[in-house]
């Protein structure tokens, strides 16, 4: 009996989801236990419009190295109805489809659970963004990838804050999780790092910062969370502002960070967890995702991989040490 699967990239693109692709469609047909996998175009969007494409062996070489996603991405407010669901069920039975693979974060899964209330495939969820904030895997895909791009941003800003004797407010992504915050921060060599998961005190920071400027130090980076709030940098700068005797520019990388080709490591767990996501599929499972802990290959229910926190929570001894380094 024929056995069609799809695969679908959804919500923020993150650098490594080219690679799962590639591992879904060349591991899924790899032994004829698939016979089709489709790429559903743009996401869950595309699942309700019947924008369905083949991908075959040769559709997908030459992708590993690229950003972005060839099946492209979408947030879809269709999805979110009980009607737009339904259609999008009807569809992958129109066309003979089994399982779904589907590439995002926890939006993206929200919507995978949702779907499989109402359809009977099989369902698995292969964590794609940059925020790594999913627990089920100790890394997401795109987050080194996004770490590296922030951080040489912040080597090219240092260089100006230098010269021009100046502070630096420098906004990146991670929603509600610090995990890329404080990598950046560590590795860019920051001042301060400001973390949703924790209520930094700005007049503590600014004493700090005032407090090294008496010493010499003449410039300086601070990384701010964005903490999915639009604009939080600019209000926290003029807190900054108010409580010292310095002013800040303030930079948001904003979607740079989600672009350019995947580090080897995210091209790595994308090969690895496309290819997984396959085997839990022939192994008949369903409404999980797949991840990697503890250098183990796992899955977990959709559902945990917002509910529960992640094993590997933000590094204390990281946050500890940052003022001691940033002196």
């Amino acid at each position: 009996m024929e056995k069609s699967i799809a695969v679908l990239t959804s919500g923020g693109d993150a650098p490594g989801m080219n690679a799962a692709i590639r591992a879904v469609v060349r591991v899924g047909l790899a032994e004829g236990f698939f016979t089709t996998v489709y790429g559903v175009m743009r996401g869950l969007e595309g699942l309700i419009n019947d924008d369905f494409v083949p991908l075959t062996l040769r559709s997908v070489s030459n992708i590993i190295q690229r950003g972005g996603t060839i099946i492209r991405t979408a947030r879809s407010e269709a999805f979110m109805t009980p009607e737009g669901r339904q259609k999008a069920a009807d569809n992958l039975v129109k066309r003979g489809v089994t399982g779904l693979v589907g590439i995002g974060g926890d939006g993206t899964f929200h919507g995978l659970v949702e779907l499989g209330k109402i359809w009977s495939g099989q369902i698995i969820g292969v964590p794609g963004t940059i925020d790594n904030d999913l627990y089920g895997s100790d890394l997401t895909i795109g987050f080194e990838t996004a770490v590296n791009t922030a951080l040489d941003a912040i080597d090219r800003l240092r260089d100006t804050a230098d010269s021009h004797d100046r502070f630096f407010l420098v906004e990146v992504m991670g929603r509600w999780a610090g995990y890329l915050a404080l990598q950046v921060a560590i590795a860019g060599g920051a001042e301060h790092v400001i973390l949703p998961e924790f209520d930094s005190g700005v007049e503590e920071i600014a004493r700090s910062l005032e407090a090294g400027r008496a010493q010499g130090k003449q410039s300086g980076i601070v990384i701010v969370s964005e903490r999915g709030k639009e604009g939080a940098v600019y209000e926290i700068a003029q807190a900054l502002e108010k409580s010292g005797h310095c002013k800040y520019r303030v930079t948001v990388l904003g979607h740079i960070q989600r672009g350019g080709s995947p580090c080897s490591r995210d091209r790595v767990l994308a090969t690895k967890l496309g290819a997984y996501s396959i085997k839990a599929l022939r192994d008949g499972m369903t409404g999980v995702m797949a991840g990697e802990m503890s250098g183990k290959l796992v899955c977990v229910p959709l559902e945990e991989t917002w509910t529960r926190k992640k094993d590997k929570p933000l590094d204390d001894f990281l946050i500890q040490i940052l003022p001691a380094l940033a002196r």
